[in-house]
């Protein structure tokens, strides 16, 4: 059963169509396969297995009578620990916070709930998902699968180690300034960030997006009918929609396509890295695009304010903490956070309307580009146990500079792999479409993902 890890959601269906597979054989099949790769990565919170089997039982079910719930009845499914599902606590990657059972699942939770998906657990993520990290104070320190001694990045660390190690098909993670991007592009996976309102998210805020994280383009497009269905309590959520998901084909004659790789401000870029999406940007260029190098979208003063509203907004958040609970926070967030103890009104708006900024220089790029290529992250890896590729608080988002413009101007991007560095490590190619132009950003991916053949061998579990 191990070549039913690498079955896309399509191909999963067909067989529980056709009998040759149950959902309970391949869960089964899944089970095995996180039993040999947990210990190394520990990318899961809430895992049960036992419940899975009865998911499984009730679609195998369904399937044997014809009669699935939705599209992804019976898929393996899970969702990162900030999002809400019903009787489990939300720790939200810290220990600080009381245990309390969510009353209800959120949008993402219910919606493949309601298509029959096998919830099986959620995955891990730093403390208030404030970290590009595997390091959290509440849960276990997630690895890397392609290297266990390297971060997977975050803050959806879980997420994209499960997608890595082939924890099942489909993943969701959430994204307000890189988090499904960065530990996709540093564990090789596709992570899609769709515009802002696509997917529904409570509680809903500034950047904060849903999206699925998969082992392909076509795993992440097909679970966007399920996902992207209106939900009230997000008072950002789009209309619902009629989009075809699955209409992936595109002709790239004569688009105009921006080349990114200078940031603008944070780490410089790895040469691998840069190497490696130049290398990206001519296969579009061989395929008929216009690639036009394009400057920075983001300065210093608008990461520096973002950082000082971020500082501030934590800060107010875990005040009102008793002192021992607020002690139990990562020390790296609490030293982070507590810079914005003395933040003013006045700064805190300043820092906020950098957010406004942003989204207007990257409205003005996209009056010239149809869609545009950059590095998703600009380092290739670092260690485990670092908080974020700096180490440093007092350089908290030196790594999110390539990302972080576009959930201010709610577009769409993805990260796909292009590549792989010396030491083996995964490089990411990140892929933005103007507002809206969700299904651009995923054909355009599908379209590198078939000139690349994708990644042909995922890493393989460290006790066979």
């Amino acid at each position: 059963m191990t070549e039913a890890i690498d079955l896309s959601i399509r191909e999963l269906r067909r067989k529980f169509a056709d009998k040759s597979l149950s959902p309970s054989e391949y869960w089964l099949a899944v089970e095995q396969h996180i039993e040999a790769w947990e210990p190394t990565i520990s990318a899961l919170y809430a895992y049960d297995p036992e419940v899975a089997r009865r998911q499984a039982a009730a679609s195998t079910e369904r399937w044997a009578k014809s009669a699935p719930l939705g599209p992804l009845d019976g898929i393996p499914v899970t969702l990162k620990e900030l999002i809400a599902t019903k009787g489990q606590p939300v720790p939200l990657g810290t220990a600080a916070v009381e245990l309390v059972p969510a009353a209800e699942d959120a949008p993402a939770a219910a919606r493949l709930r309601e298509d029959g998906a096998v919830i099986f657990a959620k995955t891990t993520c730093p403390d208030y998902g404030m970290l590009s990290s595997g390091l959290s104070s509440f849960h276990k320190l997630c690895r890397n699968p392609w290297n266990p001694t390297q971060n997977p990045g975050g803050s959806s660390a879980g997420a994209s180690a499960a997608t890595a190690a082939g924890y099942g098909p489909l993943h969701i993670g959430t994204d307000i300034g890189g988090s499904v991007r960065l530990p996709a592009g540093w564990t090789g996976i596709f992570g899609f960030k769709p515009s802002h309102g696509r997917i529904p998210v409570d509680p809903y805020y500034v950047g904060r997006c849903a999206g699925p994280m998969t082992r392909s383009v076509e795993d992440a497009a097909f679970s966007m009918a399920t996902l992207s269905r209106p939900d009230w309590r997000d008072g950002t959520s789009l209309p619902a929609n009629a989009i075809d998901w699955m209409d992936l084909d595109i002709d790239i004659s004569g688009m105009k396509i921006g080349l990114l790789l200078d940031a603008g401000c944070g780490l410089p870029v790895d040469d691998e890295v840069r190497d490696a999406v130049v290398a990206a940007a001519k296969r579009f260029e061989e395929a008929g695009a216009v690639i036009i190098d394009v400057a920075p979208v983001l300065t210093r003063e608008m990461l520096d304010g973002l950082d000082v509203f971020w500082r501030a907004r934590l800060w107010g958040d875990i005040v009102g903490l008793s002192e021992e609970r607020r002690t139990r926070i990562l020390p790296y967030i609490y030293i982070w956070a507590k810079g914005g103890a003395d933040v003013s009104g006045i700064d805190a708006v300043r820092g906020f309307n950098q957010t406004l900024e942003m989204r207007k220089s990257c409205g003005r790029l996209f009056a010239e580009v149809d869609a545009m290529l950059s590095p998703t992250n600009p380092i290739v890896s670092y260690p485990a146990e670092w908080a974020s590729p700096t180490n440093d608080p007092a350089l908290p988002f030196e790594h999110i500079c390539f990302t972080v413009p576009w959930n201010m101007s709610e577009q769409p991007a993805s990260s796909i792999n292009c590549g792989f560095s010396r030491s083996g490590m995964p490089i990411g190619l990140q892929i933005v479409g103007p507002r809206f132009g969700d299904m651009l950003v995923l054909k355009l991916s599908k379209a590198f993902e078939t000139w690349t053949a994708g990644v042909k061998n995922w890493p393989k579990p460290p006790n066979p």
